[in-house]
């Protein structure tokens, strides 16, 4: 079975990278062992890079993966995490192999398939099949709220369809759930938070709301 959620503004700043103060991050890291029932010591998480690596780890890699911003394991109470503050938290787990994986897809981890990537790599190392894999995207910046630049909506309309555009506002959400269904995951096994994490007023850490504000955490694990 798997334990999987995200965290929220009331478990407090979950990443090292956003602050100084390095204890509190521990304190609010190993707070988690005992809310969400994951061993928090056993955490791999990523140096998220806003790339396209995706590394496969276990209990002998190092607890944080350098210039990566995927992780994929089949180790038990080994939970993987990814930390966001607007970008896409993406679980995954296939449920007949009991693989897991995290991917983090903001703007650039999309464009540049992170989430395809990472099932690919699923298959290839685990030999998954994707109708056996469910996919949890969660709570971030979503089509109401995520302007961009004239040049980006350009990007989005070459790359993958006026479908993922409205004005100058982009879905992020579609187009990730468009790789997936793509590989050959069911539509059925596809869930897409609906909070955003901008204008939901939601527990959540917004990056477009605050440029110094923590970072919330996907977290998903075997037991």
């Amino acid at each position: 079975m798997i334990d999987c959620f995200f965290t929220t503004t009331k478990d407090n700043n979950i990443a090292f990278h956003v602050t100084s103060d390095y204890k509190s991050v521990e304190e609010n890291r190993l707070n988690l062992s005992s809310k969400y029932n994951i061993d928090a010591k056993n955490l791999r998480y990523m140096n998220q890079v806003h790339g396209c690596e995706v590394q496969v780890v276990n209990k002998d890699s190092l607890s944080c993966i350098d210039n990566c911003d995927a992780l994929i394991s089949n180790e038990i109470n080994l939970p993987l995490m990814v930390m966001v503050a607007d970008c896409i938290p993406i679980l995954l787990h296939d449920t007949k192999k009991n693989v897991i994986a995290v991917a983090h897809a903001g703007r650039n981890g999309t464009f540049l398939n992170i989430v395809e990537k990472t099932v690919l790599k699923m298959v290839e190392v685990f030999n998954c099949n994707t109708h056996d894999i469910q996919a949890i995207l969660g709570p971030s910046i979503q089509k109401c709220c995520y302007e961009v630049s004239s040049e980006m909506v350009e990007t989005v309309k070459n790359n993958f369809g006026e479908t993922f555009v409205n004005g100058r506002l982009i879905n992020l959400q579609g187009i990730n759930k468009k790789q997936l269904l793509d590989l050959g995951l069911l539509n059925s096994n596809i869930k897409i938070s609906e909070v955003c994490t901008k204008c939901s007023n939601a527990d959540y850490y917004s990056y477009r709301l605050d440029n110094n504000c923590g970072r919330f955490a996907g977290i998903i694990s075997l037991s």
